[in-house]
């Protein structure tokens, strides 16, 4: 089962509030990823990067650019659960 996001935020911190359609809420944190994914070490340099995050069509994820993007399954499983 797919837990499609509905809407990302960035937050301070290389952190993201992430809205998935069944109503629930994670804080999912992108500063482990620096370390595992060289591509994502883009957000942290390029100046205003980060910021530009986008759910994706259908849902299925969220995305900066073509190179560096997460699937929904990853925020909803690995983000920790956000305050309504």
């Amino acid at each position: 089962m797919f837990h499609k996001v509905k809407c990302v935020q960035p937050l301070s911190s290389f952190k993201l509030a992430v809205d998935f359609v069944n109503g629930e809420k994670r804080v999912y944190d992108v500063t482990p990823l620096f370390d595992k994914w060289e591509s994502f070490t883009s957000l942290k340099e390029i100046d205003g990067l980060f910021r530009q995050v986008k759910v994706d069509s259908g849902g299925y994820g969220i995305s900066w650019n073509d190179e560096i993007d997460l699937a929904c399954d990853e925020l909803y499983h690995n983000g920790v659960y956000a305050d309504s």
